[in-house]
């Protein structure tokens, strides 16, 4: 069977990008569909999200929960579309969703997005295990910051096209198995994380494109060779520079963003007399349907 993501079948990638690209949004209206309780979607409101995740890779909603700060209202979202394994992840609360606001206790203070400073391009849990690999995401607002917290987002299979574009070879290196390792996470001689190496990009079993990335210029290793030299260089040039597929927004009270982990980044902000609170739960599961 034909993949487009296999480097050996350029007919299939061809055939894959010429609709990937004519139906790709580029524009962040393309993606938000407004709805109501999002505890409670309609059909029609499920089936407009899914359209918007089917094309892009994600959504973004508009909800009427406001500044409601029920945990339930992601986690029944996510559940509507096939999203139920819940990562675990060290900073999680217990019910493994995340309180991602300003936070200065021992567990949190020493990682970026418990602090207010802003956040590179990244997909989420590039640390994990290959068993545990992050491909849904949901981040819900509760509480925007006073100032800045604004996100750009970029869908990874976009990323994948314009490197390939490029040089088909620099895929071939940002496959390779050894191609991205993040250090083990040690904490006063206690490893709390043990070192993970792996390929910035993979193919599913399913055959869908899956993506581990971070831009962080320390704690981390790339394959010591000249083409991954030359293939980071060139996805970094790709991530900073401006595109029509490159989106950007900032998620206000009841709104959210859905995706199968796209890129994405966060500027830094301001905490006015409330703080900034969003919710986000990381799964091990795909979007249903996408």
């Amino acid at each position: 069977m034909s993949n487009p993501f296999d480097l050996d079948d350029d007919n299939a990638y061809r055939h894959w990008k010429e609709r990937k690209l004519a139906a790709a949004p580029t524009a962040l209206t393309d993606v938000v569909v407004e709805i109501g309780d999002p505890r409670t979607l309609s059909n029609a409101e499920h089936d407009a999200i899914l359209e918007r995740c089917r094309r892009a890779n994600m959504a973004i909603y508009i909800g009427r929960a406001g500044d409601d700060p029920d945990k339930a209202i992601p986690v029944a979202l996510g559940a509507r579309f096939g999203l139920h394994r819940l990562d675990h992840n060290r900073g999680a609360d217990e019910d493994a969703v995340t309180s991602l606001t300003v936070q200065t206790d021992a567990a949190h203070r020493d990682y970026i997005p418990y602090s207010d400073r802003p956040i590179a391009w990244h997909t989420d849990g590039y640390y994990n295990t290959p068993e545990q690999q992050i491909h849904g995401l949901l981040l819900h607002c509760v509480q925007p910051a006073e100032t800045g917290g604004e996100n750009a987002l970029l869908d990874h299979e976009i990323a994948y096209i314009l490197v390939r574009d490029r040089s088909p070879d620099h895929i071939r290196a940002l496959m390779h198995p050894a191609c991205m390792t993040i250090p083990a996470n040690v904490i006063d001689g206690i490893e709390l994380r043990p070192e993970q190496t792996g390929p910035v990009f993979s193919i599913r079993t399913d055959g869908r494109l899956q993506m581990r990335y971070t831009d962080r210029s320390r704690n981390i290793a790339w394959r010591d060779d000249s083409s991954t030299t030359a293939a980071v260089s060139c996805l970094k040039t790709i991530l900073h520079t401006a595109s029509p597929w490159h989106l950007a927004g900032r998620l206000e009270s009841g709104w959210g963003l859905i995706s199968n982990n796209v890129l994405h980044t966060r500027t830094g902000f301001t905490d006015g007399r409330k703080p900034r609170l969003l919710y986000r739960a990381r799964y091990y599961d795909r979007i249903d349907g996408t």
